[in-house]
This record gives C-alpha cells, sequence and structure tokens, in this order.
C-alpha cells in the first residue's frame, strides 16, 4: 500500500493593507467629539469654582490705606477690599456719598450733584454682563446722566472696555471722586470719559492682568490670547486719547499688588484731563 501523500500545507493569510490597523474614520469622529465635549466641561468646572473661589463675593470691603506719594506707589492687591483714607465707619466727603461695603457685581444708582449735574454711581466688581446692565440702566432712564463716578477693585477687562466704549458714545464725564477706588480694570472704563475728572484723593490703580484666559488651554493659546488682549487694550486707549504708555506700569505689576497713579502721572497720560480736590 503505498504512502499516504502529505496534507496540502495550509493557505498562507492574506496579507492585511498596510492602514487597515488604523482606527476608523467613525471612531475617529466620537473620539473628537469626546475631546471637545470633555474640555467644555473642564472649562464650565473652570469657571464655576473661580466663581465660587472670588474673593468679596458676599461683597467688597473697604479699608484704611496710607496715601501714596512718588516712589511709594505700589500697594498689596485683593479683589475683596478697595483702599480707603477714611475707613468703614467715616463717611465720603464727596458730592456723592460712597457704599463702606461693595457690591461684587457692578451695581447703578443715580445722585444729584451741584458740581456735576445728574451723576451715575457705578460701584461693585467689573463682572461678566455689566457693559450690558449699564446700557440697559441708561436707556431706563428718564434722561441720561452727565457723568459717571467709578467705585470698583475691577474685574474684566474686556466689559471694562465696553463700557468705557459706550460711555464715550454717550459723551458724558468720567469721575473718580475723593476717597473713590477705580482699579485693575477700572481706569479703562475711566478713559471711556470725554472729560475725566479724578480727585486728588481717589485712588487709580494698574497691575497685570490674565485677559480670562484659562488653565486648561496649552500655553501658547494663553500666551496668544494675553497679547491680543494687550493689543485691543493699547489700541482702545490711544483711540480714547490716553498715553498707551500708562500700560508699562500694569506690565510691571504683578497681580497681587497695585500700582496706584499720583496726580503728575495722572495728567502726563492724559488719564484725567482734570485733578479736583
Amino acid at each position: 500500500m503505498s504512502a499516504q501523500a502529505p496534507a496540502a500545507d495550509a493557505e498562507a493569510p492574506t496579507p492585511r493593507p498596510p492602514f487597515s490597523r488604523l482606527p476608523s474614520a467613525r471612531l475617529v469622529l466620537r473620539l473628537c467629539l469626546a475631546a471637545q465635549v470633555l474640555v467644555a466641561v473642564l472649562l464650565a468646572v473652570e469657571t464655576g469654582w473661580g466663581e465660587l473661589r472670588l474673593p468679596g463675593r458676599e461683597g467688597i470691603r473697604t479699608a484704611p490705606e496710607t496715601p501714596v506719594s512718588p516712589g511709594d506707589q505700589r500697594r498689596p492687591f485683593s479683589p475683596g477690599r478697595v483702599p480707603s483714607r477714611l475707613g468703614p465707619e467715616q463717611p465720603s466727603t464727596g458730592p456723592v456719598p460712597l457704599p463702606a461695603t461693595l457690591p461684587p457685581r457692578l451695581e447703578f444708582s443715580m445722585h444729584e450733584t451741584e458740581a456735576f449735574g445728574r451723576v451715575m454711581l457705578a460701584t461693585g466688581g467689573i463682572d461678566e454682563g455689566a457693559a450690558a446692565r449699564l446700557r440697559g440702566y441708561v436707556e431706563s432712564l428718564p434722561e441720561p446722566p452727565d457723568a459717571v463716578a467709578l467705585h470698583s477693585p475691577g474685574g474684566s477687562v474686556d466689559q471694562a472696555l465696553a463700557i468705557g466704549r459706550r460711555l464715550r458714545e454717550l459723551e458724558l464725564t468720567t469721575l473718580a471722586l475723593p476717597d473713590a477706588a477705580c482699579l485693575s480694570a477700572c481706569p479703562y472704563a475711566l478713559a471711556g470719559g470725554v472729560e475725566r475728572v479724578v480727585s486728588r484723593t481717589a485712588w487709580v490703580g494698574l497691575h497685570q492682568h490674565y485677559y480670562d484666559e484659562s488653565t486648561i488651554l496649552p500655553a501658547f493659546l494663553a500666551v496668544e490670547n494675553i497679547q491680543r488682549g494687550q493689543g485691543e487694550t493699547l489700541a482702545y486707549l490711544s483711540e480714547m486719547g490716553v498715553d498707551p504708555v500708562m500700560l508699562v506700569h500694569s506690565l510691571q505689576t504683578p497681580p497681587e499688588d497695585m500700582y496706584l497713579l499720583v496726580e503728575e502721572e495722572l495728567t502726563r497720560y492724559r488719564l484725567a484731563t482734570r485733578i479736583a480736590d
């Protein structure tokens, strides 16, 4: 009996195309969508957490501070407090009474004065939506104010620029009254006045800004956002007739400090068109 022939070799597997191990287009789209959702959730959490951590959320305190003089102009800064020569127990002596505790978001009230006519006092933090609320408040008045007095620790730069542009459209005078604080982003709103009257005892100060960058986004995007914000602020100041060189003090002062401008600087940079008592 002849020997059985060996079984034929098993058929060799068909080679797979070179890109067959890559994920399908549908899977890639799903992964991209999931990543976008994750980033959106993280941004929302970060924004919400920032709101929870915001100092002064229950009210911005007035704290006694020593006056500044040339060469002695840097003070510690907290968005939960504003400086005062008088202290929280003494009423302000200016044409419009200033509150001892400021609200965490910008609020508005009207006051009749002999010196400036109808004055709208804008007091509190410059929060998101402040510019739209200011516009709505002014439009609700039976007649527009003659001037806007600012008393604020600052807040959103973008909102401050929008407020300043709206005040310029209305051709209003802006005021920094005796012992009023106009800090951080607030001077950009002050710059919007056709006339800008600053008291010798007001606190007007600048420091570095964040321009709403996120710690989650890549560093190169954060830097791009900061540079864009600085460019917009420079252009805005020039548009308002304020010397953009003023921003040197902002760029050189870290966020935890505040550089308070003295009378000579206020007039040299044209942030103040007039100094008052």
